[in-house]
């Protein structure tokens, strides 16, 4: 069974500082989540050692992320990523805890628990993150054994959850702000690559900025490029090199 000595909020005061040192330690969404399964089962599971955890997150325009505390869990819950059924995936949909209690009385998700049995899995306990935005995730633990409905376990897992999707919401925030700086410099670079080329097309036909712009496109188009690989080009042609960088304030 899940640890039922620790069934409150305040006994997981280290949840926080556990997962700040991680991101910054690790500030990618992966190894971030890699590290909070891994902690979360050895911190709920110390009555259970074969306990394990996956943890899926979900945001918009962005792949899955999962992770598992050990090879079990991860195989689980990548293939409940996959195939979109399960206790976790119900979690997130209802955003309530799902417990599977004794996945050999199980009615519900008939394909997925004979897979999560294969892996000796007997019952599984989904508890979805608060987290901020359009953001979604969910943390499932994992037992060889049944888990008793009602348990203190499952009240300290929720516990344990709420604490931890206050840091996991902080780091994929930052991780957000640090993404789209990433993609303004990536397009303050593009921008400044057709500038130039845009330019040097102007001092070469005397033509309008808006008439050298068109010819860029029409190049992108006939030759089927990127119009910024195509004014790559024409400052190359123009420089002597298609290297260009930007000034800009971090």
């Amino acid at each position: 069974m899940l640890d039922a000595g620790v069934p409150y909020d305040e006994d997981f005061v280290d949840v926080a500082l556990h997962l700040q040192e991680s991101f910054l330690q690790n500030p990618e969404v992966e190894a971030l989540l890699q590290d909070l399964a891994a902690y979360a089962a050895s911190r709920l599971g110390s009555q259970c050692p074969e306990a394990s955890c996956g943890i899926t997150v979900l945001r918009p325009k962005k792949p899955a992320a999962t992770a598992g505390s050990n090879p079990r869990a991860a195989m689980v819950n990548q293939w409940e990523s996959k195939h979109g059924e399960g206790p976790g995936t119900t979690a997130i949909r209802t955003a309530a805890t799902v417990l599977a209690a004794d996945l050999r009385q199980e009615g519900r998700w008939p394909v997925y628990v004979p897979a999560a049995r294969e892996q000796g899995v007997l019952s599984v306990l989904s508890i979805p993150a608060a987290l901020d935005g359009d953001a979604q995730g969910v943390l499932t633990f994992y037992c060889p054994e049944p888990i008793a409905p009602g348990s203190l376990g499952i009240i300290a897992a929720e516990a344990f959850v709420r604490r931890a999707s206050k840091g996991l919401s902080l780091a994929l925030r930052m991780l957000k702000l640090e993404e789209t700086k990433d993609g303004m410099s990536a397009a303050m670079q593009t921008r400044t690559v057709i500038d130039l080329a845009t330019g040097a097309i102007m001092a070469q036909n005397r033509c309008t900025q808006a008439d050298a712009f068109k010819l860029l496109r029409n190049a992108s188009n006939t030759r089927n490029m990127k119009i910024r690989d195509v004014a790559a080009a024409v400052v190359a042609s123009v420089a002597g090199s298609g290297e260009t960088f930007t000034y800009f304030d971090e």
